[in-house]
């Protein structure tokens, strides 16, 4: 595992282990899919811990899991490029818990964050966003869907926002599918 994690950085971490740099938000921001200000889709998975030292099973395991896992916290865009993610700490079983212990919003805390300007209905902001379904806190970093939409405008508004949101986990998907490749009999990164 060492070796594999070794490799995956001298291989991809200066491209792909990083944060998003200015222009990294502007070309997020413009293939938005949409939703002017949006910085990516915002979702965690639990990742299946195998082999998980038995003294820690206790706190790595969900009740509706029944085996340990690890939740891994994630932002991806469209084009399935992941622009932030974060592995839960022991304890953290849900995704508030891995929210509330992530960096994700460090940079902006300390005023550090790529500007983000946008426009809608006449409205002006100056912080972006990310898409999140219902669990996800009231907060002004996501926009989460119409739960029982009234009328037309706001069903659109949730087709298009549940469909954005998806990005994240066609790149869970992703990583899924690579991941079992890795671990193939056929494949020379065996772990």
């Amino acid at each position: 595992m060492k070796y594999f994690c070794k490799g995956v950085i001298e291989n991809f971490g200066e491209k792909y282990l990083r944060r998003p740099t200015s222009e990294d938000t502007q070309r997020l921001l413009h293939i938005g899919e949409g939703f002017p200000g949006m910085l990516g889709s915002l979702d965690c998975m639990h990742w299946q811990w195998k082999n998980c030292p038995v003294a820690w099973k206790g706190q790595y395991t969900r009740g509706d899991h029944k085996v340990p896992t690890i939740m891994i916290e994630a932002v991806a865009s469209q084009d399935l490029w992941i622009c932030h993610a974060f592995f839960g700490t022991a304890g953290s079983n849900n995704d508030i818990n891995v929210l509330n212990r992530s960096p994700l919003f460090t940079q902006v805390l300390q005023g550090r964050a790529p500007e983000v300007q946008f426009t809608v209905n006449g409205t002006e902001y100056n912080m972006g966003y990310y898409l999140a379904y219902g669990i996800y806190p009231e907060w002004a970093a996501f926009v989460k869907t119409i739960t029982l939409p009234q009328c037309e405008k706001d069903r659109l508004f949730a087709e298009h926002q549940d469909g954005a949101r998806k990005d994240v986990e066609r790149a869970f998907g992703v990583l899924q599918a690579r991941f079992a490749i890795i671990r193939s009999p056929a494949c020379m990164w065996q772990m």
